[in-house]
């Protein structure tokens, strides 16, 4: 498939509507330097330079979609907090619509790290609740996905295991999409392997392959045996295990393919997931196949880890990329 098949599927894409459900979150970092280490223990001081909050988890794959020129709504789940207005005014920035379902005695989700002028993490402080949803905020989290289902021409499951992805929830989302005829994508977390029963397509990475089928995934022919096992055990349509710089392996029905990573230099891995099933769910809006889809996120996946922290990847970033050779930055 050529970089101009690849950029047409883009633009057919544009103007989609995708629907992410799933755990929203901060990703706030704290800049600083760092010249000397502490006397009172063997750690570094960081001089405070300066702090910056962007969407991460389900919100940075609804950002990623968003960029790429889907038109993108959100269902998730939120505290009663600071957090949560910080969140919700970042989404309206973006030109997301979101629905996010307060609950009262949870935490938002936000991870701060702490992190070098060179991009060197010193250090990461998780805020959040991940425990048992309460049954009514599980029903409001399903309403707001039958509201959303309305006008989706494909849905996206994004599960951080941080309460919004309920068994209910999920079922809500991939029965809701299989009534509607569109496509359910889901990211997934290997404790609610049982939840994705009936999606189109499930993503997990090498690690979350390996821990379902109990397979090492270290060559092509792994992951093809470990994708046939984890398509088996989680009882859904496909898969495409995601491998880091080996690129991923996609299994879609009888067709399979190896696709090597796109050749990048590496800043970070973190969001390169969420950007993955992004690209995916805006190219099979579009009509793409999943072969297509899975060849275009590959690019999006190339330009992803060459950022540093989550980042949204735009319709120009990927256009830029298709049509040069040379890595983009």
């Amino acid at each position: 498939m050529s970089a101009s098949d690849l950029a047409s599927i883009l633009a057919r894409a544009d103007g989609r509507s995708v629907l992410v459900v799933g755990d929203v979150m901060l990703d706030h970092f704290v800049i600083g330097h760092v010249d000397r280490i502490s006397p009172e223990a063997p750690v570094p001081v960081v001089t405070f330079h300066s702090e910056e909050f962007r969407l991460g988890g389900a919100a940075n794959v609804a950002h990623n979609v968003r960029a790429m020129g889907g038109r993108v709504r959100i269902v998730g789940l939120v505290g009663s907090d600071p957090d949560a207005d910080r969140l919700r005014t970042a989404l309206k920035a973006a030109d997301i619509s979101a629905h996010l379902i307060d609950d009262p005695g949870r935490r938002t989700t936000r991870k701060l790290r702490v992190v070098t002028t060179r991009n060197q993490q010193v250090a990461r402080i998780d805020y959040e609740h991940d425990g048992p949803t309460a049954r009514e905020t599980e029903e409001r989290l399903t309403a707001a996905v039958h509201e959303g289902l309305a006008d989706a021409d494909v849905v996206l499951i994004s599960d951080y295991q941080k309460g919004a992805v309920t068994q209910g929830v999920a079922r809500a989302a991939i029965d809701g999409a299989r009534e509607r005829g569109v496509l359910s994508l889901v990211d997934p977390k290997v404790p609610h392997i049982d939840y994705y029963t009936g999606a189109s397509l499930v993503t997990p990475n090498h690690h979350e392959a390996e821990a379902v089928t109990l397979t090492r995934v270290r060559t092509s022919e792994d992951a093809r045996a470990a994708a046939h096992r984890f398509k088996a055990r989680a009882r859904c349509g496909s898969v495409l295990i995601t491998r880091g710089e080996h690129g991923m392996w996609l299994l879609a029905g009888d067709d399979e393919c190896d696709l090597p990573a796109e050749a990048r230099e590496v800043s970070d891995v973190t969001g390169a997931g969420d950007t993955v099933i992004a690209a995916m769910a805006l190219a099979v809006a579009g009509g793409a196949s999943l072969v297509e889809a899975a060849r275009l996120a590959n690019y999006a996946a190339g330009l992803a880890v060459s950022r540093f922290g989550p980042a949204a990847i735009s319709a120009a970033d990927l256009r830029a990329a298709l049509a040069s050779p040379q890595p983009a930055a």
